[in-house]
This record gives C-alpha cells, sequence and structure tokens, in this order.
C-alpha cells in the first residue's frame, strides 16, 4: 500500500502450486463492477497503476501479475509459459474473487488473453478493451520483441536501467519527460538485497516465445467466435505489432467494434493519455454488468 496506489495485496495458488499475486484496487466495494487488467508479455501490474487510480472510484480493479513476473511465482518448468496455463491460472483468480462478470483491459499478449478469455467464460466476460493487439499479429514486431525478451543484460545502476528501458521502448513513446522515464523504470526493475535494479521478469519467458511455433493468423477463427463480445480496440499510430491492415480487417468482421488511434505511440500505448482513458470510461460505462 503507498499514498499513490490505494491497492491490497491478494495471493492465489495456481493448480500447479505456484503462488500468484494480484493487486485489488477495490475501494468501490464488493457490489462495483469488475474490470481485470492483464499486462504484456514480459510486464506486471505495476503497468496499469494509472489507469486503476483511475477507475477505482467507480469499479473492483483486479491486475495480476502473470506466472513469472512481477511477485508471482517463476515456473521451473519455462514450457509453461504459455496462454493456456495463463488462462487456467486467470480462471482460478475470477472464481476465487467471485467475479459473476468482469471486464477486461488487455495489453499485448495480455489482450490475446482477453480475446480467449470469453471461449473459456463465456458467460463471465462483459467486455474487453484491447491494447494495440489482435488476431494477427505483425512479423515485424514479433521478431523486434523476440530478439530482447529474456536477453537484455544485467545493468549496475538506476541510471543504466533506464537507458536499458529507453532502448527498448524508446520508439514507441517518443516524447517522454525523464521523470516519466524514471517512473516506468520503477515499474519494470526491482532493487535486490545489493540495491541493483533486476528485472521483473523471468528471463525464460523470452525462451518459451522463441520456442513457440509461428501463429500470425491463428486467432482469427477464435476472432469469429468472440464477434458477439463488446469490443474496444486501442492501437498505437507507430504500432510494429498490430498493423492498421489487420484493424482495418478487425472492424470489417466484428462490425461493433470500438477503435481509437494514439498518435505518438508505437506498442503499446501506456493508458494514461486523456484520450485513452475518456474511450475507455465510454467503453466500459455501456457494458452490461
Amino acid at each position: 500500500m503507498t499514498e499513490q496506489t490505494a491497492f491490497r495485496e491478494h495471493h492465489w495458488l495456481s493448480k500447479d502450486g505456484l503462488q500468484l499475486y494480484a493487486r485489488l484496487y477495490d475501494g468501490a466495494g464488493p457490489a462495483a463492477p469488475a474490470v481485470l487488467c492483464l499486462p504484456g508479455l514480459t510486464r506486471n501490474s505495476a503497468d496499469f497503476e494509472d489507469l486503476a487510480e483511475h477507475l477505482a472510484p467507480r469499479f473492483r480493479v483486479i491486475c495480476p501479475d502473470l506466472r513469472g513476473r512481477g511477485r508471482s511465482a517463476r515456473d521451473p518448468v519455462w514450457q509453461n509459459y504459455h496462454p493456456g496455463t495463463y488462462l487456467g491460472d486467470l480462471a482460478l483468480l475470477i472464481a476465487g474473487l467471485s467475479l459473476a462478470r468482469v471486464a477486461i483491459v488487455g495489453t499485448s499478449l495480455g489482450g490475446l488473453l482477453g480475446m480467449l478469455l470469453p471461449t473459456v467464460l463465456p458467460a463471465a466476460i462483459a467486455g474487453v478493451v484491447l491494447n494495440d493487439v489482435g488476431p494477427e499479429i505483425d512479423p515485424v514486431g514479433i521478431e523486434r520483441i523476440k530478439g530482447y525478451a529474456g536477453r537484455l543484460p544485467p545493468v549496475t545502476s538506476w541510471d543504466e536501467a533506464v537507458a536499458q528501458l529507453k532502448l527498448v521502448f524508446g520508439a514507441a513513446w517518443p516524447g517522454l519527460d525523464e521523470a516519466t522515464w524514471r517512473k516506468l523504470v520503477r515499474r519494470s526493475y526491482r532493487e535486490d538485497a545489493s540495491g541493483v535494479p533486476v528485472l521483473l521478469a523471468d528471463p525464460r519467458i523470452g525462451e518459451a516465445l522463441r520456442a513457440a511455433p509461428q501463429a500470425a493468423g491463428d486467432l482469427w477463427p477464435v476472432w469469429a467466435k468472440v464477434a458477439a463480445v463488446p469490443m474496444l480496440a486501442i492501437r498505437g499510430a507507430l504500432s510494429d505489432v498490430l498493423s492498421a491492415a489487420t484493424l482495418a480487417r478487425m472492424q470489417h468482421e466484428h462490425p461493433g467494434l470500438g477503435v481509437l488511434s494514439v498518435a505518438n505511440r508505437g506498442h503499446v500505448p501506456l493508458l494514461d493519455e486523456p484520450e485513452c482513458l475518456a474511450a475507455i470510461d465510454a467503453f466500459l460505462s455501456q457494458l452490461s454488468y
């Protein structure tokens, strides 16, 4: 608990015995509608701090760390780092918190999980916000992510950590001031016992990604299955993961899809941008919980 982030810590066990972690922003009370925020491949619950604080007066906001990220346990079997495992973990979280209906805000991998969850828990998903991801991944972006995931060298100071974060995300987040970069780096690294920053993600997540079969386009059948689920797609205008052509096809196959393009953002928008907050507010307000 901090002054800025009024959340409480929640722990649950996976079926294979890993202790998993989530932040619960539940000051709005148990009767408030629920929003489940799912982070990207090597990211964690802290990415949603700004959005969660924005939503918390009206919603019960749940921000989990997927296994191997943040404060969730790392999996000794790296082959378990795949969507099927994450869906099982999330189903247990949803059941354990007695969430009859929940909206999803999913960034990158979290958005893919948001697309898949209605096929696993069809009655539980009220709607999905997809943050810079769709049923087809641009090969340029996936190759870039494969190039750095789990391969970043250790750093020895917070200044080096900031430089490393800029190297990875500088093209996606142009124009950020130094204070914002320093805030973002604290979401990405923790201090070890010696005070040295360490990434908050198991490097073997990258191994799992590189070992996975190429799946570009494989989720179009899933997209067809979830056509009745209310969706909002947010795209960074500079994205190399969600192409404009894929987004256009998504709109064609899902006529009710809401769309927002965020200027000066690549993969991914931070979801603290005013236009993102306004679009998410409008989308959540029209869902049936």
